[in-house]
């Protein structure tokens, strides 16, 4: 009992010299950790905001704040673990191994790392874009490091792989899309009356937009008859709304005008389709 009652004493006697020797430095450490983690964070979302402030993307500026918030980070737990009196140096090496082999393993997600780093910087596009990419379009609602996050017109999210973008042909319509149609008119009809009506009824459809102007004109010839074509630019985010309500009014102006149409299946029809971007005549 006597023995036993001794090595408890022994043990408290120990963990009290202990406390007096590192306990203050243990503290102290701790104490440090919690407010470098603080002040790291409140130093990246500061950093942020000054970048935007200044007018730069916000995907840029949070990955400036984003890096500056891991420097501090970094230097807060080398300072921390040197207060402890652990030697940072193994763990330097044992850090840069380890990051080799994780390389190796995830050789493909990091490309999309690298695309991303690659776009933030060079910046094709930036929020609130409108892009067509490898056929998919939609409006630019985040760019992330790994992946590219558009919106389409439905409300649909469509995630890219930034390894997907970088490197391919991308359309940048900025906040509007192109609409393009075809008009096929009998050549006996009032080839510029029909243009005088069509301009006069695009300017007055609602999501339209005036800058730049619809475009108007003939398009080309055909056999019995002439193609109008219409360029007209309306929101992204309205696209086949404001196209189909174009649609319709020109359709109407032209009857009102008195201008024919080429009947369905006459000669004309084979220039009527697509040009490659879904658009055809009405």
């Amino acid at each position: 009992m006597e023995k036993e009652l001794e090595t408890v004493t022994k043990l408290v006697d120990t963990l009290v010299e202990f406390a007096v020797a590192y306990g203050f430095q243990i503290l102290g450490a701790l104490v440090f950790l919690v407010i470098g983690l603080k002040a790291a964070g409140w130093s990246g979302g500061k950093i942020s905001g000054l970048v935007q402030a200044k007018n730069v993307d916000q995907t840029l500026a949070k990955l400036i704040g984003g890096m500056v918030k891991v420097v501090v980070v970094g230097f807060v737990i080398i300072i921390t673990l040197g207060n402890f009196g652990i030697s940072i140096a193994p763990l330097i090496a044992l850090a840069g191994a380890g990051a080799f082999g994780a390389t190796m393993a995830i050789q493909g997600p990091l490309s999309n790392y690298g695309a991303g780093l690659s776009i933030i910087l060079s910046r094709p596009f930036v929020v609130g874009n409108t892009i067509t990419v490898r056929g998919i379009s939609g409006v630019v609602e985040e760019v992330a490091m790994a992946v590219t996050v558009l919106v389409g017109e439905d409300g649909e999210r469509i995630t890219v792989p930034n390894k997907e973008i970088v490197g391919e042909v991308i359309v940048n319509s900025r906040e509007n899309r192109v609409v393009e149609t075809r008009i096929a008119i009998g050549a006996d009809q009032d080839t510029e009356g029909a243009i005088e009506t069509l301009g006069r009824t695009l300017a007055g459809v609602d999501h339209v937009a005036t800058d730049p102007a619809p475009q108007v004109g003939i398009h080309e010839f055909t056999y019995g008859g002439v193609v109008l074509g219409l360029r007209f630019w309306v929101p992204s985010k309205r696209y086949f709304q404001a196209r189909y309500a174009a649609n319709r009014a020109l359709f109407a102006a032209l009857g009102d005008a008195g201008v024919s149409l080429l009947p369905v299946g006459s000669a004309a029809m084979p220039t009527l389709s697509g040009d490659g971007d879904g658009t055809a005549a009405i």
